[in-house]
Parts: C-alpha cells; sequence; structure tokens
C-alpha cells in the first residue's frame, strides 16, 4: 500500500545464485527499469545480484516482478522503505566481479554462511555475556550508529575486514559466540563464512539486516543507537525507516559523506 505522504517505493534487494548469463541480461534489466522510470544501482556478476532501486509503487512492483519471472531470482530477498522522493539521480545496470566485495571472495554464501537470527531473537543473542558482537560495516556508517555493545572495525573498506579479523583473532576467539551484523544482509553472507573458514565454531549474523530489525523490532523494545547508513542520497533512515537526507551528521562522517549532505529539495537527473 503506498504511503501518501512518502509515495516513493525503496527496494533493497540481493540474490546469491548462479548467474552464467549476467553479461547478456544487463541491457534487458536496465532497459526495463529506465522504461518504468526507476532510478537505483543494480551490480550483477556471476555469482548474483545486490542493489538498491526505487520509483512509483506499481512501476517498482512490476521490476520485482520481471526479476523473480526468472527461476533463479523466484525466491530474491526484497526489503522494502518509503520515500518522498527517489534517492537516486539515475539508473545504473553495472557488471562486477562479485556483487559484494571482501578481497577474499571464494567463499560462496550457497556453501558456507553463518547461522541466520530473525529480528525478534537478535536481542538476546547480542545481549548474552558469552556473545562477541560486531558491526561489518565501514567506520563512517558505524559513526551514525549501531547496536549496544557492537564492535567497530575501523575499516574504510570492506576488503579491510578479513585482515581485521586476522589481527583481532584472539580476542574475538574469548568468546562462545559470534554475532554479526550489516545494513541489508549481504555483506555478513560473505564474512560468516569468513570466520567459519577459520574455525570459529558458532558463527551468527541479522537476517535481513539492520533495515529487517529496524522494520520489526519496536523501537521502546530496540537495541539500536542512532541512524542507519544507506547508499543513496536519503543518506540514512532512523528507527522508523523514515530518511534522514544527511542533516546533522556526526563530525567523524562529514568527510567522507559531504556528498550526501543534501537539503529536502528532490534531486534533478544527472550523474550520481
Amino acid at each position: 500500500m503506498t504511503h501518501t505522504l512518502t509515495p516513493i517505493l525503496v527496494c533493497a534487494l540481493y540474490k546469491f545464485v548462479e548467474f552464467a548469463d549476467f553479461e547478456d541480461m544487463r541491457e534487458p534489466l536496465l532497459d526495463y527499469c529506465k522504461s518504468r522510470g526507476i532510478r537505483g544501482s543494480l551490480l550483477i556478476a556471476r555469482e548474483g545480484i545486490n542493489g538498491t532501486i526505487a520509483g512509483e509503487e506499481p512501476q517498482m512492483r512490476d521490476v520485482i516482478a520481471y526479476l523473480r519471472k526468472d527461476p533463479r531470482f523466484h525466491d530474491i530477498i526484497v526489503k522494502e522503505s518509503w520515500a518522498k522522493q527517489v534517492p537516486f539521480k539515475r539508473m545504473k545496470v553495472r557488471l562486477k566481479q562479485a556483487i559484494v566485495n571482501m578481497g577474499v571472495n571464494h567463499i560462496d554464501p550457497n556453501d558456507l554462511v553463518g547461522t541466520y537470527v530473525k529480528p525478534e531473537d537478535w536481542n538476546a543473542l547480542i545481549s548474552d555475556p558469552d556473545t562477541v558482537v560486531i558491526d561489518t560495516r565501514n567506520d563512517y556508517e558505524f559513526a551514525l550508529g549501531t547496536f549496544e555493545g557492537a564492535l567497530d572495525p575501523d575499516t574504510e573498506t570492506f576488503n579491510e575486514f578479513p585482515e581485521w579479523v586476522k589481527r583481532n583473532d584472539n580476542a574475538l576467539r574469548a568468546k562462545k559466540k559470534v554475532a554479526m551484523f550489516c545494513t541489508g544482509g549481504i555483506r555478513c553472507e560473505r564474512a560468516t563464512g569468513l570466520m567459519l573458514e577459520q574455525g570459529y565454531d558458532e558463527v551468527y549474523h541479522l537476517e535481513g539486516g539492520i533495515l529487517n530489525y529496524l522494520e520489526n523490532v519496536p523501537e521502546d523494545e530496540s537495541l539500536w543507537k542512532g541512524e542507519c547508513f544507506v547508499f543513496d542520497d536519503r543518506v540514512s533512515v532512523d528507527h522508523k525507516l523514515d530518511a534522514g537526507w544527511g542533516k546533522n551528521l556526526p563530525e567523524k562522517t562529514k568527510k567522507v559523506l559531504a556528498p550526501y549532505q543534501i537539503d529536502d529539495k528532490p534531486s534533478e537527473a544527472g550523474e550520481s
């Protein structure tokens, strides 16, 4: 159902799946999105699809249905939120070597991945004193908001995460359980596999990521503090998934996020 005051549907989506003909799909997918006035960014690779797109609800439903007609994407994970304007300036579909790049990309989440934890069970896990909680996102994302007690790897890119794990191996193994989280879940698909490959026994991750948690856990029961960075002109969303539009950025984030710090006027079409 369309939100009257926020009529733009924003969908974050991903799916790890064998996608051998991904190069052939770029133009048809791009043309289909453009024909319906959709804007955003999709990454496609041999290992699947990842990205965020936005537009008016009927046209967005068309695009999701178009993707799901392909048997490989019939169960693609889609997280929805609403905005008062389209938070992208154009539509891009880019060919990539990986849909999420950790530098160590041989790990296939279809073969090796941590245990998914539902949002309603997440508080109990991260409150357990026998659990180490890791925010797999970058330093500027952490500065905007995170879960109580989460470790900050202080990385500038996800490529730095494996080295951080290596440097902190002894400390991370001091507790029995590892709980990991990211924005929408995709980084943890790869990061939990890394931890398992390195011999950690109990590795968990927040199913659907922070966005799923904010959508499903009441704010008065939440252990989330701050806002959640998103990779578009909204800059961040609060616990109600309302856009921040780059207002009141923490000092640590200003240099990195300066290009996103906009007012609440609609974006004009152009380079994103």
